[in-house]
């Protein structure tokens, strides 16, 4: 295995845990805990022990994972692509974040309110609103993906996050790691680390 799959996959998900890792790069918890070692001792990882504990890059380890990502793009002779992909996704970008804020406050006499989700009809709307994003995304996710293979697994774990949101677990809008957010937000770390753009 090589170092990217995990180096990347926490350089985008930032300090966090081995579960999360594994299940964001696709790797099993056990080949990710044996990356994650190796790579502690190569000096890209660290790890904090306790409740509130995880694995983190170093600065080396950033470093590492940047010059990883240009060799990678370089060779798939894929930046082109990508950079066209994100600027497709930078004109979805704001509609998503106007939707997590509608998700969690919602306008009340005039005045937003944190949404308590007692206003059923209220979060359908706003639902509906995340399927109708979601359907202009997939274009997008699928442009990276033939573009670079290691952004193909967004596309699923939006899907998940959203089927797991329309069945009635509407957590997984903007509420949980595993959100349609969550995922959103690592793919648009993945894209300014792909890149070389600051964000």
């Amino acid at each position: 295995m090589t170092d990217l799959p995990v180096l990347h996959t926490l350089r985008c998900l930032g300090f966090t845990d081995l579960d999360r890792v594994a299940a964001a790069g696709g790797l099993t918890p056990s080949e990710t805990e044996s990356r994650l070692i190796d790579l502690a001792v190569e000096g890209l990882v660290t790890r904090t022990s306790g409740a509130f504990g995880g694995w983190g890059l170093t600065e080396a380890g950033k470093a590492e994972d940047a010059r990883l990502v240009a060799a990678e793009l370089d060779a798939a002779g894929a930046r082109p692509a990508v950079a066209g992909a994100f600027e497709e996704f930078l004109v979805l970008n704001p509609e998503l974040l106007d939707l997590c804020t509608a998700w969690h406050m919602r306008p009340w006499d005039g005045v937003a309110e944190v949404n308590d989700h007692t206003d059923p009809a209220y979060d359908a709307r706003v639902l509906a609103r995340f399927v109708d994003l979601d359907r202009r995304a997939a274009a997008v996710c699928e442009a990276l993906g033939t573009a670079l293979p290691r952004f193909g697994g967004y596309r699923g774990r939006l899907t998940a996050a959203l089927d797991l949101a329309r069945a009635g677990k509407l957590e997984h809008l903007a509420d949980t790691t595993t959100s349609y957010h969550s995922v959103w937000f690592q793919l648009h770390e993945d894209l300014l680390v792909t890149l070389g753009i600051p964000r």
